[in-house]
Protein backbone atom coordinates (compact mmCIF):
# COMPACT_ATOMS: atom_id res chain seq x y z
CA UNK A 1 0.00 0.00 0.00
CA UNK A 2 1.23 3.40 -0.99
CA UNK A 3 0.70 6.49 1.89
CA UNK A 4 0.07 10.02 1.23
CA UNK A 5 -0.04 12.67 3.91
CA UNK A 6 -0.93 15.85 3.36
CA UNK A 7 -2.83 19.02 5.56
CA UNK A 8 0.17 20.32 7.77
CA UNK A 9 0.84 24.07 7.85
CA UNK A 10 1.87 26.63 10.75
CA UNK A 11 -0.91 27.23 13.29
CA UNK A 12 -0.99 29.16 16.49
CA UNK A 13 -1.06 28.01 19.65
CA UNK A 14 -4.93 26.94 20.24
CA UNK A 15 -5.54 26.63 17.01
CA UNK A 16 -6.56 22.98 15.15
CA UNK A 17 -4.91 20.96 11.80
CA UNK A 18 -6.47 18.26 10.18
CA UNK A 19 -4.14 15.78 8.99
CA UNK A 20 -5.19 13.48 6.09
CA UNK A 21 -3.60 10.48 4.78
CA UNK A 22 -5.20 8.50 1.24
CA UNK A 23 -4.14 5.04 0.30
CA UNK A 24 -3.71 3.32 -2.65
CA UNK A 25 -4.71 -0.49 -2.63
CA UNK A 26 -7.96 -2.66 -2.29
CA UNK A 27 -6.56 -3.59 1.21
CA UNK A 28 -6.62 -0.68 3.43
CA UNK A 29 -9.34 -2.06 5.89
CA UNK A 30 -6.79 -4.99 6.72
CA UNK A 31 -4.20 -2.84 8.23
CA UNK A 32 -3.90 -1.05 11.21
CA UNK A 33 -3.59 2.86 10.85
CA UNK A 34 -0.73 5.10 12.77
CA UNK A 35 -0.01 8.66 13.15
CA UNK A 36 3.49 9.18 14.75
CA UNK A 37 5.58 12.36 14.76
CA UNK A 38 9.11 13.55 14.46
CA UNK A 39 10.48 16.62 15.99
CA UNK A 40 14.19 17.79 14.93
CA UNK A 41 16.94 15.79 17.40
CA UNK A 42 14.43 13.50 18.47
CA UNK A 43 13.37 9.80 17.73
CA UNK A 44 9.93 9.38 15.90
CA UNK A 45 7.04 8.92 18.23
CA UNK A 46 3.74 7.54 18.24
CA UNK A 47 0.43 9.83 18.43
CA UNK A 48 -2.68 7.65 17.39
CA UNK A 49 -3.85 4.48 16.51
CA UNK A 50 -7.00 2.88 14.75
CA UNK A 51 -8.03 -0.32 14.13
CA UNK A 52 -8.78 -1.57 10.96
CA UNK A 53 -12.88 -1.39 11.23
CA UNK A 54 -12.08 2.23 13.05
CA UNK A 55 -13.72 1.07 16.27
CA UNK A 56 -10.97 0.53 18.67
CA UNK A 57 -8.72 3.74 18.83
CA UNK A 58 -5.42 4.61 21.19
CA UNK A 59 -3.36 7.72 21.62
CA UNK A 60 -0.20 8.68 23.15
CA UNK A 61 -0.80 10.59 26.65
CA UNK A 62 -0.12 13.73 25.57
CA UNK A 63 -2.85 14.19 23.11
CA UNK A 64 -5.57 12.58 24.53
CA UNK A 65 -8.37 15.04 24.44
CA UNK A 66 -7.17 17.38 21.88
CA UNK A 67 -6.16 14.47 19.20
CA UNK A 68 -8.60 12.78 17.17
CA UNK A 69 -7.92 9.99 14.29
CA UNK A 70 -10.40 8.09 12.74
CA UNK A 71 -10.81 6.62 8.82
CA UNK A 72 -13.22 5.90 6.10
CA UNK A 73 -12.62 2.50 4.67
CA UNK A 74 -14.61 2.97 1.49
CA UNK A 75 -12.64 6.10 1.03
CA UNK A 76 -9.44 4.63 1.99
CA UNK A 77 -8.21 7.65 3.75
CA UNK A 78 -7.32 7.95 7.81
CA UNK A 79 -7.41 11.72 9.51
CA UNK A 80 -5.88 13.11 12.31
CA UNK A 81 -7.75 16.20 13.87
CA UNK A 82 -5.50 18.04 16.06
CA UNK A 83 -7.35 20.72 18.06
CA UNK A 84 -5.84 22.96 20.92
CA UNK A 85 -2.21 22.69 19.45
CA UNK A 86 0.68 23.55 21.44
CA UNK A 87 4.37 24.13 20.62
CA UNK A 88 5.45 20.97 21.67
CA UNK A 89 3.25 19.17 19.05
CA UNK A 90 5.50 20.97 16.21
CA UNK A 91 6.72 17.83 14.52
CA UNK A 92 6.87 16.03 11.07
CA UNK A 93 4.14 14.20 11.01
CA UNK A 94 3.85 10.52 9.16
CA UNK A 95 1.11 7.83 8.37
CA UNK A 96 1.53 4.75 8.61
CA UNK A 97 0.17 1.10 8.48
CA UNK A 98 0.66 -2.27 10.11
CA UNK A 99 -0.60 -5.62 8.77
CA UNK A 100 -0.91 -6.80 12.60
CA UNK A 101 -4.53 -7.53 14.28
CA UNK A 102 -3.50 -5.14 17.31
CA UNK A 103 -2.68 -1.45 17.32
CA UNK A 104 1.19 -1.03 18.32
CA UNK A 105 3.17 1.56 19.12
CA UNK A 106 6.67 1.11 17.93
CA UNK A 107 7.65 2.56 14.28
CA UNK A 108 9.76 -0.70 13.20
CA UNK A 109 6.59 -2.55 13.74
CA UNK A 110 4.53 -0.71 10.93
CA UNK A 111 4.92 -1.92 7.37
CA UNK A 112 4.14 1.09 5.03
CA UNK A 113 5.10 4.96 5.53
CA UNK A 114 4.05 8.16 3.59
CA UNK A 115 6.30 10.68 3.19
CA UNK A 116 5.46 13.22 6.40
CA UNK A 117 3.97 16.38 6.65
CA UNK A 118 5.12 19.39 8.73
CA UNK A 119 3.14 20.89 11.57
CA UNK A 120 4.70 23.87 13.32
CA UNK A 121 2.79 25.73 16.30
CA UNK A 122 4.12 28.63 17.13
CA UNK A 123 3.68 30.33 20.79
Amino acid sequence: VQLQASGGGVVQAGGSLRLSCAASGRTFSSYVMGWFRQAPGKEREFVAGSSQNGGATYYRDSVKGRFTISRDNAENTVSLQMNSLKPEDTAVYYCAADLNYYIRGAPNEYDYWGQGTQVTVSS
